[in-house]
């Protein structure tokens, strides 16, 4: 694993070297930036999400018994 990270590592030097390799570099910057914010929103509404679900569960046990 740590050899494919050497690798990448290196490819992506020669991309930074390379002007053309300029905007995918970029893009690649936004994607990471992208999926940070996805993971954070996740974080966020799935918490409350939970909550949700936990709470109407409560309330339909509740519901059920005489």
């Amino acid at each position: 694993m740590s050899g494919h990270i050497k690798q990448f590592c290196k490819k992506a030097k020669l991309v930074l070297k390379e002007e053309k390799g300029q905007g995918l570099v970029e893009y690649a910057l936004i994607l990471v930036l992208i999926a940070v914010v996805v993971m954070g929103a996740v974080k966020v509404l799935g918490k409350n999400a939970d909550d949700v679900f936990t709470e109407v569960g409560g309330k339909i046990a509740v519901s059920k018994t005489p």
